[in-house]
């Protein structure tokens, strides 16, 4: 069955189930031939529910939009892609604070799974979701594999999101070595950073199971709050070892940045800087409760528009 028809179906099946969601998928299709102002703000509209304010954007996912529309700062190229952001780290935190490379490769087709480690991990540099995790190698699919990466190297990040950063990143595939905590898992945790002050902390957990999220204050305390995702009430995370130096190396990567999400992996009392990300969700998760949304956007300082 070829590929259109596959997508017909799909779109068919979410306009009788959530026709928003059908929609989307249009728009999705569609973005290459829209501006970027016009496909923001349908998408915008669609996840949302009410119409984009750009004159006047007040709430977090708003002020989003108008920041992927008019913050271009050069450095934000650099800053998103997955394989420079780790020289940035170098250059400002020092050495032994991002994940090691193992690899990097411009095709597919390059990469010598011969001489990677029994567990690694396999990322595209230029977009969101292109993330492949091996954990035996004599079970990991190297054909499908491949052909993955490939699908995720000719997918332009950009076109479908909007989000200036990735314009121009180069396209690439980084192997990184497997990490994780004494429990087999690894926790992400995600500082929300605001002209360099930390407003809010994310952790993320069962991302591969049933994906949970907890909020915290930059002191630990729990927010009793969620964005996007439901939070566990019966998961106490215990507040990390190395919370402190994760919130300066925060403060340091995102000073003079309106918005910054700043990603750490935490292990045996070491904490790596895994991305850094300006548009958390693309804008269009929904908080709970809503007012959370409006405090988020209250932390943004709007820059001058630079175009």
């Amino acid at each position: 069955m070829s590929d259109f028809v596959l997508l017909a179906k799909k779109i068919v099946r979410y306009f009788f189930k959530e026709p928003n969601i059908g929609l989307i998928i249009i728009l999705d299709k569609l973005s290459f031939f829209l501006s970027d102002k016009l496909y923001v703000k349908m998408m915008f509209y669609l996840h949302m529910g009410y119409r984009l304010d750009l004159t006047n954007p007040r709430s977090f996912s708003e002020k989003i939009q108008w920041l992927k529309l008019y913050d271009h700062q050069p450095q934000y190229t650099r800053m998103a892609d997955k394989y420079e952001m780790k020289r940035i780290v170098n250059e400002l935190i020092g050495p032994g604070f991002v994940i090691p490379v193992l690899g990097v490769w411009d095709n597919e087709s390059d990469i010598d799974f011969s001489s990677l480690p029994n567990q690694f991990v396999l990322k595209t540099t230029h977009d969101s979701g292109g993330v492949l995790i091996c954990r035996d190698k004599s079970n990991f699919d190297i054909v499908d594999a491949r052909k993955k990466l490939k699908s995720h190297l000719v997918s332009d990040f950009y076109v479908k999101t909007k989000e200036w950063p990735y314009k121009n990143i180069k396209r690439r595939i980084i192997a990184e070595k497997y990490m994780e905590n004494e429990n087999g898992e690894l926790i992400d945790y995600k500082f929300f950073c605001f002209d360099g002050i930390v407003k809010l902390i994310e952790v993320d957990y069962d991302r591969f199971v049933e994906h949970k999220r907890t909020l915290f204050t930059p002191e630990w305390e729990n927010m009793n709050a969620t964005i996007g995702f439901p939070s566990d009430e019966k998961n106490n995370i215990e507040k990390p070892s190395c919370l402190d130096e994760m919130i300066q190396v925060s403060q340091i990567l995102s000073a003079g940045i309106p918005h910054l999400r700043v990603d750490f992996y935490c292990t045996n009392n070491q904490f790596y800087v895994g991305e850094l990300t300006f548009y958390h969700g693309s804008g269009f998760e929904k908080t709970n409760p809503e007012s959370l949304n409006y405090t988020m956007g209250s932390w943004i300082k709007l820059p001058q528009r630079s175009k």
